[in-house]
């Protein structure tokens, strides 16, 4: 099982906004490229995430459900890829200092992945969740405390001719 860890710069509440909006996860998750629909029930259990993954225009319809939701510690996916695969993600939050600490876990549980040698498996999943990690503190931490959209942008006011 693959496992990554990461300190960010916001409490675990920044972090479940961003995981509880599903229209973000490409936003985070390498290898999604984008979302076709968030089911309504999202996060909540067997709610699903519509996704495509890949590069236009060799893109792959997929979904990922939720397992589990309960926030501010944990969110559990069952995320599919196919032909790659399905694999289980876990991600646990903690409070550490001056924000949380933020673990996520990924082991393939079908599909050829499953069936390749765990040791390169792992190498190249945390290499990717190193990745998705980094994405993710960056929208949690653009959130704060005061929840403002990490998706804005500011505008100074000033025109240009």
């Amino acid at each position: 099982m693959a496992q990554n860890v990461r300190r960010f710069r916001c409490d675990p509440d920044a972090v479940f906004r961003i995981l509880g909006d599903g229209w973000l996860y490409p936003g985070w998750v390498v290898g999604a490229s984008r979302m076709r629909a968030v089911d309504d029930a999202w996060p909540g259990p067997e709610a699903r995430l519509h996704h495509s993954v890949g590069v236009w225009p060799a893109l792959i319809d997929d979904s990922t459900s939720c397992v589990t939701w309960d926030p501010p510690r944990r969110m559990e996916l069952r995320a599919r890829s196919w032909p790659i695969g399905e694999a289980h993600v876990r991600i646990d939050v903690k409070p550490h200092a001056d924000g949380s600490l933020v673990r996520i876990r990924e082991n393939p549980v079908s599909g050829p992945a499953k069936y390749l040698p765990s040791m390169l498996v792992d190498v190249l999943l945390r290499m990717r969740n190193a990745e998705t990690l980094h994405r993710l503190a960056y929208l949690a931490e653009g959130i704060g405390p005061s929840g403002s959209d990490p998706t804005a942008h500011r505008e100074s006011g000033a025109v240009s001719s």
